[in-house]
C-alpha cells in the first residue's frame, strides 16, 4: 500500500513589471495572452473562463507519454487589483498538489508591482517545492516578455 502524505508550503514572488496595472492585469484575463505566456511546453492545450467561479484547464503531453493537467477555479477578482484562484495538478491519474494562489497588482510608478503567493499542499511526495518555485518564476518571467511585446 502506498504511503500517504502531505507536506505544506508557501512562497511569494515579486516581480516590477514596465507596464501599468491594467496591462498586467489584461495579461492574466485574456485567454490568448495567458495562453502563451503561462504555457511552459510547446502543444500545451489552454482554456480560460475568466469570471469568479470561472475555470482555467491546462493539459500537456510531455515527449515521454506522460499528461499533465492543471485544473484551476477562480474565487475573486478585483480588475486591476487581484486574483484569487485555488488550482490543482495531476500527472495521468495521479493528484500531485492543490494550491491557493492570491495574485496582486500595485502601481509603481509608471509600472507594477505584481505580488505572488501561493500556499501549497503537496500530496504523496510527488513534488519537490524547489521546483515549484522555480517553474512559477519561469512563468512570471515569460509574463515579463509578454509585456515587453517579445512573445
Amino acid at each position: 500500500m502506498m504511503q500517504r502524505s502531505v507536506t505544506h508550503t508557501s512562497f511569494v514572488v515579486t516581480r516590477g513589471l514596465a507596464a501599468p496595472p491594467t496591462a498586467v492585469f489584461r495579461a492574466w484575463s485574456e485567454p490568448e495572452a495567458k495562453r502563451r505566456w503561462s504555457a511552459c511546453h510547446a502543444g500545451t492545450e489552454h482554456r480560460l473562463d475568466f469570471r469568479v467561479g470561472g475555470a482555467e484547464t491546462s493539459r500537456v503531453a510531455m515527449p515521454d507519454g506522460a499528461d499533465y493537467v492543471v485544473e484551476a477555479r477562480f474565487l475573486d477578482i478585483v480588475e486591476d487589483v487581484r486574483i484569487l484562484y485555488a488550482y490543482s495538478m495531476r500527472k495521468g491519474d495521479t493528484r500531485l498538489s492543490a494550491s491557493l494562489v492570491t495574485v496582486l497588482f500595485e502601481p509603481d510608478g509608471a509600472g507594477t508591482r505584481m505580488v505572488f503567493t501561493e500556499q501549497v499542499a503537496f500530496l504523496d511526495g510527488h513534488q519537490d517545492p524547489a521546483e515549484r518555485i522555480r517553474g512559477t518564476e519561469e512563468g512570471l518571467d515569460r509574463l515579463r516578455l509578454e509585456l515587453s511585446g517579445a512573445m
